[in-house]
């Protein structure tokens, strides 16, 4: 069976689907009670010059469909499409002037009780230990005594078409909670190859839990059966005494020869020479902020990081902001990182801004890093980006931003880009006349 499908064949087969959705969608206005489509247009040109001297223009589209029709028993249909095309008006960006991709195009089917829900499709799947792009079959439902259930069947979506993973992926999360004080989740997954051998195959724990209105806890703990090894343990916690006042603190694990395991991008697969040094990472943090006065937040935080070959090192410092709502936001950080190699020894210091005036907003942000010893015979690297967008109504908006900036891999880079969105939407009656069409 193959997994990949060409880009073309994606894009065609979305496009069809869309059109037959919405055929069905259209031709039963008698039992809709509520039919909306909306959908949003983004045109993003980028400029720079490379380290090679190449000057890129690639121009982008992102297109972004939603159709849905809500039924007077509570039910519902729900169709959305997301797909995006890039082409080049300037020097190759990739082996070719020209891309495109389908993002996602799924319909789902929600049930008038129970929160229950199908979804078929192209799809993005977040259920305990699985964060993937399938084709296929999403089922989740709830039930009695906090229970709820989700499942998923299909194939993994591979960007890269040379590399090779498993045929088919496929996993399940069962969970109980009390909405106001816990909830306590055990999730799987498994993938395949083509000769039934064994891909990946995941377990994990997800909680989350407030036995207070001020404490909150989250995380989650993953687990590779191949590997016999923990992949990941993620942990933070919040504490709110007051309004103005909020504790964090956080911890995570992260084994990367079995977090790597199986890994649909070959930047990260077994090949990845941080995958065969064994390497391990632990983090600990905490961090506070305290608004003293109206509008003024005062904020600090310290991580240490430890690596079990590359050594440790320490980030932290403060931040403060200033804002006021729809109007102004101020702020200056600084931070030290103290590591035992070259790259991980600097201050660092940043500093941003940013207005809005009538239906303009402007933003200006600068970041400097002092290096204590050259890299690459940089002392100070930094990077300065400004800004600026204009609302013309609740449909176009259009905004543009340039970065200029100095590390140890350029001497002087400048970077560009022009955004423009474009949104629409309309709703319908039972009746199929329009409702409100804007």
């Amino acid at each position: 069976m193959k997994r990949n499908h060409t880009k073309k064949s994606c894009l065609a087969l979305g496009a069809g689907v869309a059109v037959l959705v919405s055929t069905l969608l259209w031709s039963t206005p008698l039992i809709a009670y509520d039919y909306s489509f909306s959908g949003e247009s983004t045109t993003i040109l980028r400029m720079r010059t490379t380290i090679d001297k190449k000057d890129l223009f690639p121009a982008y589209e992102y297109l972004r469909l939603n159709m849905t029709d809500k039924r007077s028993d509570g039910s519902g249909v729900s169709f959305y499409l997301g797909a995006w095309g890039r082409v080049d008006l300037g020097d190759k960006s990739t082996s070719s002037s020209t891309d495109g991709d389908l993002q996602y195009a799924y319909l789902t089917y929600h049930a008038p009780k129970n929160n229950t829900a199908a979804t078929v499709g192209r799809q993005f799947i977040s259920e305990g230990v699985a964060a993937e792009r399938i084709d296929g079959l999403y089922l989740r439902s709830d039930f009695a005594y906090g229970i709820n259930a989700s499942a998923f069947f299909g194939n993994s979506v591979i960007t890269e078409p040379t590399y090779q993973g498993g045929t088919v992926i496929y996993g399940t999360r069962i969970s109980q909670s009390d909405k106001k004080y816990y909830t306590v989740g055990l999730s799987a997954l498994k993938s395949e190859r083509e000769d039934n051998s064994r891909y990946r195959e995941e377990e994990g724990f997800d909680l989350w839990l407030r036995p207070l209105q001020q404490i909150d806890l989250a995380g989650r703990s993953t687990y590779n059966s191949i590997t016999d090894g923990w992949m990941e343990h993620s942990y933070a916690a919040t504490f709110s005494p007051l309004s103005t006042l909020r504790f964090g603190a956080d911890f995570s694990r992260i084994n990367f020869k079995d977090y790597l395991y199986g890994m649909t991008t070959s930047a990260l697969s077994t090949t990845n020479p941080i995958w065969k040094s064994n390497e391990r990472q632990t983090a600990v943090g905490v961090n506070a902020a305290y608004s003293a006065i109206k509008n003024l937040t005062i904020a600090a935080d310290y991580k240490f990081y430890s690596y079990n070959q590359s050594g440790d090192s320490s980030y932290f410092g403060g931040k403060a902001t200033y804002s006021l709502p729809e109007a102004m936001v101020v702020g200056a950080g600084f931070h030290r990182m103290s590591g035992e190699i070259s790259k991980l020894r600097y201050v660092e210091l940043r500093a941003f801004a940013s207005k809005k005036i009538g239906h303009a907003d402007l933003t200006i942000d600068a970041i400097n890093i002092n290096y204590d010893n050259r890299i690459n015979g940089i002392k100070n690297s930094f990077a300065i980006t400004g800004a600026a967008g204009y609302e013309f109504n609740r449909r176009l908006r259009v905004g543009a931003d340039v970065e200029y900036s100095r590390n140890p891999d350029f001497d002087n880079e400048v970077r560009a880009l022009v955004k423009a969105t474009y949104t629409f939407d309309s709703k319908f009656t039972a009746e199929g006349g329009t409702k409100s069409e804007k």
